[in-house]
């Protein structure tokens, strides 16, 4: 639990076949038939930033711990912040393009995880280290707006409060031809998998090892 060099908190779904499908497809191994030129099999470089991360939504964004803060005291804020919440929810969740990612997003009304995922970013901000120009520099704030260099300075991350979108990154960005019938193929691929309502149930805490990858490190279901 010590041994991690960030955390975060995502969402990440319960053991199932909604859990099942979206790791075979990220580990490059699920049979997705699509139109011609995909092949029977997707090509396993389209998800090798999101395999990185693994399967999840982001919740608290990557964060070095605070000077004094180890695992075992994270995991033990997220259990007990885990304890005062509720489990929110939207009616499904659907496909889209966002900005040439292909990712899973809410559909319907999405106001109540925008503020469960604002409530926990106020609840866990004491945990993180101050941004250090190594930090800045990953945010990219030259591309950011106002708001969001305000955010990044408050919160440690852009894309949060009235920011925040939920989804549910499956591809790395692609080439402006590929995303239609790749959205095409993992239609009929996720189809019979998709939650409706669509429910968060747990505060995931993950870790990110010295290589750059994450590992769920404890599940806290939501009993508020």
């Amino acid at each position: 639990m010590e041994n991690y060099q960030r955390y975060a908190v995502y969402y990440a779904p319960r053991a199932g076949d909604f859990a099942d499908r979206c790791s075979d497809w990220l580990a490059g191994t699920a049979k997705v038939s699509g139109p011609e030129g995909l092949g029977p099999q997707l090509n396993g470089d389209l998800t090798s930033e999101p395999r990185r991360y693994g399967f999840h939504a982001t919740l608290r964004a990557p964060f070095r711990p605070a000077n004094g803060v180890g695992g075992q005291a994270i995991a033990a804020h997220v259990a007990a912040l885990a304890e005062t919440l509720a489990p929110p929810h939207c009616e499904g969740l659907r496909l889209a393009d966002l900005d040439g990612f292909v990712a899973l997003v809410p559909q319907g009304d999405a106001t109540a995880l925008m503020d469960f995922a604002a409530g926990v970013v106020t609840a866990t901000n004491a945990l993180r280290a101050p941004l250090d120009a190594a930090d800045i520099a990953r945010r990219r704030p030259e591309g950011l707006t106002p708001r969001q260099k305000a955010l990044l300075e408050i919160w440690g991350y852009p894309y949060v409060m009235e920011e925040f979108r939920f989804h549910l990154t499956l591809t790395n960005r692609l080439a402006e031809g590929r995303v239609i019938p790749v959205i095409s193929a993992l239609t009929a691929h996720f189809a019979p998998v998709l939650p409706r309502p669509f429910v968060i149930e747990d505060l995931c805490l993950f870790g990110e090892d010295a290589s750059g990858r994450f590992h769920l490190l404890s599940r806290h279901a939501l009993i508020g």
